[in-house]
């Protein structure tokens, strides 16, 4: 008796299946619970597809990605839904409310795994060889099952802000009762629920030894004790953020969430590091098709596609090549924020910076490989001809879908695939969901936020946020120069926003730090653009500043008017 492997590689699968590959329990519908319960492969089917339903973003928005609707990229085409978020069309009846949806149908499934599917036996099963790995795993199930609940309530507290809460199956009309839960309580929730279940939770299934069944591989991309704890330390880092936290700067109870924080973002990278985790030399393999494995040393947990695909590349590789969109293009305003290795300083810092010069010599490893650029060769790799991203270009404006930045996407698309109709080629994509670089991220801005500068240290925090957040800094083939010493609150702060903002783009993060900074009006109001244009063989630039709208409203969702008008008792986000 075996289990098919819920996920291959160290990550789990999302959906990229039609309704016959899902393990949904309402397949079983016909049957009773009973039905579900007579084997581990039945019951391992209703935690598959709970997993299923874990977030990513290949292009949500009809090939538009939430970066799209931040400082980090353009979508090239107009009348795009990402526009909403921007374009004053946001209301409680056009709420973008998918994630509504989604997490709470995830969650009922959760409360009800956990309510019928845990403390079987299998009995009839007992003679066979592999019994007692299989129970092994079934056993386990229901703490993965506890992580993916947790998880699924932080990305609606991260939403919405309080949320209607129960741990418990309801019935219709008991759930159409519920109010919301204050958003501190739920956060305060997730963490209590991991720290129950961290000692409990498989700590690796790379390791399970006589356990894994035989002829099977070790299934390494389940929820772990550090999946458990990476949701645990980014809790606690948005809990201690302005958005969730009214506490003043200074006050006990500031000091005590963002003390929780860091001592949260410490306790998952000493497991990490533990475990022989570091920071990976080639950034780029964070996704690369193969991240499952040339990256394991960095990536946390990431939901990979369940089978190989080329769509993001068609959406996102340069207009003017077969079968290619352009898609969400980069904005200066990312490109700005990639420093010069010389120096370690943005190239607006500099004494004779020109805004209506890209500076494209010298800056930050990091910046090519997420952005391509006029004149770049081999993008993708089999492209033979120079990218031609000025006005008139063969991959610019005015083409319909023309890059209006200036730019085009690398990160997360396969420069291997192919789009071409004689020669079409697909390969996997993996979401990022934690990474070990991200946490070295929060754990400096907690550890510079609860001892008050970034140089301070104490008995249980004796390496600075200064040295933190060199770290991702100083992967071998980046190598940019450490933070330097001596800076004032002010210029770390902005400096580590700078660094952020670099390290994770494009990976889901920029939407929401600016919102838990509650810096909406700062960063989210405008976007830059660069225009090129070719005379000759020289190049000249004119930078385009393109207003967005903005309302502080817009820190949180509104409630989706569908779900008000079938509970009275749910009140609505202040604003909408």
């Amino acid at each position: 008796m075996k289990l098919n492997n819920l996920i291959y590689g160290v990550l789990t699968i999302f959906a990229f299946s039609s309704c016959a590959d899902q393990m949904e329990y309402s397949e079983y519908n016909p049957y009773d619970a009973g039905y579900v319960k007579r084997t581990f492969y039945d019951v391992g089917g209703l935690v598959s597809n709970i997993y299923q339903s874990l977030d990513s973003d290949f292009g949500n928005y009809s090939g538009a990605i939430l970066g799209s609707a931040t400082d980090e990229s353009q979508y090239s085409y107009t009348g795009n839904a990402i526009e909403t978020f921007y374009n004053g069309a946001w209301s409680p009846v056009n709420a973008q409310s998918s994630m509504w949806t989604s997490c709470y149908k995830a969650i009922a499934n959760c409360n009800n795994y956990l309510e019928e599917f845990t403390g079987l036996t299998f009995s009839e099963y007992e003679q066979i060889s592999d019994y007692e790995a299989e129970m092994y795993r079934y056993n386990n199930y229901q703490y993965e099952v506890r992580f993916l609940r947790a998880y699924f309530y932080f990305n609606l507290v991260r939403q919405y802000g309080d949320v209607p809460f129960t741990d418990h199956v309801l019935s219709t009309t008991e759930v159409n009762t519920l109010t919301r839960k204050p958003a501190q309580e739920v956060f305060d929730w997730i963490i209590k629920e991991c720290d129950e279940i961290k000692d409990l939770i498989i700590p690796d299934y790379n390791n399970l030894g006589a356990l894994v069944p035989s002829g099977e591989s070790a299934e390494t991309g389940r929820a772990n004790k550090r999946t458990v704890l990476a949701l645990k330390a980014r809790t606690a880092l948005y809990a201690a953020s302005p958005l969730f936290n009214s506490h003043q700067e200074g006050s006990q109870g500031y000091k005590e969430l963002w003390y929780r924080a860091a001592k949260a973002n410490k306790e998952l990278i000493e497991t990490c590091e533990d475990a022989g985790m570091r920071l990976i030399d080639d950034y780029e393999n964070l996704w690369d098709a193969k991240s499952y494995s040339i990256a394991i040393d960095e990536l946390i947990f990431g939901c990979r596609a369940i089978r190989a695909t080329n769509s993001f590349e068609k959406y996102n590789f340069p207009v003017g090549l077969e079968n290619c969109r352009g898609g969400n293009c980069p904005t200066q305003t990312l490109v700005d924020a990639y420093e010069l290795k010389d120096g370690g300083e943005r190239p607006d810092k500099k004494a004779d910076y020109d805004k209506n010069k890209p500076y494209y010599e010298g800056r930050d490893p990091r910046f090519e490989k997420t952005i391509a650029k006029n004149g770049d060769t081999k993008w993708p790799n089999w492209n033979e001809t120079a990218l031609e991203t000025y006005q008139g270009g063969a991959n610019a404006e005015p083409l319909s879908g023309g890059t209006p930045t200036g730019y085009y996407l690398k990160k997360y698309c396969q420069t291997s695939i192919n789009t071409t109709t004689a020669k079409p080629t697909t390969d996997n994509h993996t979401w990022i969901i934690y990474r070990l670089g991200e946490f070295y991220l929060n754990y400096a801005e907690a550890l510079f936020k609860y001892l008050g500068t970034a140089y301070a240290t104490n008995n249980e925090f004796p390496i600075p946020a200064n040295e933190m957040v060199s770290k991702t800094r100083r992967r071998t083939k980046v190598n940019m120069p450490k933070f330097p010493a001596g800076l004032d609150n002010k210029l770390w702060w902005e400096k580590y926003q700078n660094e952020r903002m670099v390290e994770l783009a494009f990976e889901g993060h920029r939407f929401w730090d600016v919102r838990r900074w509650k810096e909406g009006d700062k960063h989210f109001s405008s976007i830059d653009e660069m225009k090129i244009y070719k005379s000759g063989d020289s190049y000249s630039y004119r930078r385009v500043t393109v207003n967005r709208q903005w309302d502080d409203k817009m820190y949180f969702f509104p409630i989706p008017q569908s779900e008000k008008a079938k509970n009275p008792n749910l009140t609505q986000n202040p604003g909408w």
